[in-house]
């Protein structure tokens, strides 16, 4: 799903890397004390950090992180494509926390000493995995257990007020219109759909995101749509395969805004769970 650029190196970079080749990081097994300076690559592990406890040792985030309100004035070292290697270096983080995608973006962090982490986040299970392992990363284990037995509450809570449903809508979740891309069955918001008493209508994509053709989708016919405002599927809604949709046709096309709560493997997902479970409950009765 995200699509990375090339990193490009400065002389200090290269002279910082020169400098810490002949040092390597320590293993984890041999870190005396939680990280005191934690740099976070992508959104959601910085919603992590704060929400077991140790926010006040990030001192880099994503350049999307700009919803949460605790990161204003904080340095901006990545985004989808790239990382400031440098910039990243120049924070002298202990703790450096990504995702799998990002693997190819960090041999200059690790080639410089830092010890970097990259967890998993395409499936529902690894929301509570990745809190766990952030917990335990920064001496928090504690408080992301308590942090995930919160959140399975409540979403047991939200769960059950789809039991009452008498059918199961189909949802399709246009991510990119052109081309189209959606999520398959390994993804989180799959999951999401399905809790909040729907069916992913790409339920045959494999893998978590993809490319999904237009006689797929036509084929699919899905009660209902759901979509973000920066894929701007409102443009296209008149042109095939979209318009010949029944949820185009019936107005069920839903934008989530903030975007976050739904598309953001972290702890506020139940806000996403919530927001699903109100504009499908009307298609479930009926």
């Amino acid at each position: 799903m995200v699509n990375h650029g090339p990193v490009k190196y400065s002389p200090a970079l290269l002279l910082a890397l020169a400098l810490a080749a002949c040092s390597a990081s320590r293993p984890a097994s041999q870190i005396a004390s939680p990280p005191a300076r934690v740099v976070a690559l992508v959104p959601s592990l910085v919603e992590d950090l704060y929400a077991v406890g140790a926010g006040e040792a990030v001192v880099g985030v994503s350049a999307f992180t700009g919803d949460v309100a605790q990161t204003k004035g904080l340095p901006r070292v990545a985004d989808f494509a790239s990382i400031d290697a440098e910039r990243i270096v120049a924070l002298h983080p202990d703790l450096v926390l990504g995702i799998p995608a990002q693997e190819r973006l960090i041999d200059p962090l690790r080639r410089a000493g830092l010890r970097v982490v990259l967890i998993p986040d395409d499936s529902y299970d690894q929301i509570f995995e990745s809190l766990h392992e952030v917990g335990n990363l920064t001496g928090h284990a504690p408080e992301a257990r308590a942090e995930i037995a919160a959140l399975q509450a409540q979403t047991a809570r939200l769960r059950a007020r789809t039991r009452g449903f008498a059918r199961h809508p189909s949802v399709f979740v246009a991510l990119g219109s052109a081309p189209i891309w959606t999520v398959g069955n390994g993804s989180y918001i799959a999951t999401l759909v399905r809790m909040a008493g729907g069916r992913n209508a790409a339920s045959d994509l494999p893998g978590a995101y993809g490319e999904y053709s237009a006689e797929a989708l036509l084929r699919d016919d899905p009660d209902a749509i759901v979509t973000d405002r920066a894929t701007q599927l409102e443009s296209v809604l008149d042109r095939e395969p979209w318009r010949s949709l029944r949820a185009v046709r019936l107005h069920r096309v839903y934008l989530v805004e903030p975007s976050a709560m739904l598309e953001r493997p972290g702890p506020r997902y139940n806000q996403g769970l919530q927001w699903l479970i109100e504009r499908l409950a009307p298609l479930a009765t009926r």
